[in-house]
């Protein structure tokens, strides 16, 4: 164990930061944690059960603050949460091909790598109600991609609240913190279903994120725009975009 935490102690470095600036914004930090893992070469195997573990722990502390501090929008959240969750087990449910897991998240990552640089950071003047089919559609789809990658979603759902017009930005950071919270904890359900392990590596690293995230959500349910920093994530996260396409 203390070999493996010194032969990876960039990572460890960078880690608390990752989950600072998710949690600032009301996400996990799932897809930075891959993308992490993907630069220091971790096999899906270990990514995918490890990102959603610290997913559950990141995003507990992020919805704490944000819901502390009247954010919570109770029916957004259960709009997307209601078809998301089994289909996030489902998605944890199936195995895919490497080489295919790492341009599906190559994909994702480009979610990510916009939030950090804030471009779906406008609110609107208006806010829409949500349909109920759109709910459904959003939520099943982002559900069953956040089991099968090892993600929570919340780097797709809190965009898509914005851009079209259903929530605030730290309403949409709210909803998507519990959002990642429950599809996190389906998508390891059904991964452990299917005979995946955690190492126990992943456990120590739950400590050194919950560090950043827990500082991270309280200053970013209060007031956070440390743009530098996020556009610092957005280089790291085109790092790993980039190895993940060419591996």
């Amino acid at each position: 164990m203390i070999d493996d935490l010194v032969a990876i102690w960039p990572f460890l470095v960078i880690l608390p930061i990752v989950a600072f600036l998710y949690a600032s914004v009301g996400h996990g930090g799932a897809s930075g944690y891959l993308a992490l893992m993907a630069i220091f070469s971790f096999t899906p195997e270990v990514m995918k059960p490890t990102a959603l573990l610290l997913n559950l722990f990141v995003a507990a502390i992020a919805f704490f603050h944000y819901y502390r501090a009247g954010y919570f929008n109770a029916k957004l959240f259960f709009s997307f949460a209601i078809a998301s969750v089994p289909m996030a087990f489902l998605g944890g449910l199936v195995e895919v091909d490497a080489s295919i897991y790492k341009k599906i998240l190559a994909i994702l990552l480009i979610f990510a790598i916009l939030k950090m640089l804030n471009v779906f950071g406008k609110e609107g003047t208006f806010i829409r109600k949500v349909k109920v089919w759109q709910g459904l559609l959003v939520g099943a789809i982002i559900g069953f991609f956040s089991g099968l990658i090892g993600i929570g979603g919340g780097i797709i759902l809190s965009p898509v609240i914005l851009l079209l017009h259903w929530g605030k930005m730290k309403e949409a950071a709210a909803v998507s913190a519990l959002f990642i919270w429950v599809n996190s904890g389906a998508g390891l359900a059904g991964q452990l279903s299917n005979g995946v392990q955690l190492s126990s590596l992943s456990f120590t690293l739950v400590g050194i994120a919950v560090f950043g995230g827990f500082f991270g959500s309280y200053v970013g349910s209060k007031k956070l725009n440390n743009k530098h920093l996020r556009h610092l994530l957005a280089v790291v996260l085109v790092v790993a975009c980039y190895k993940l396409i060419i591996t």
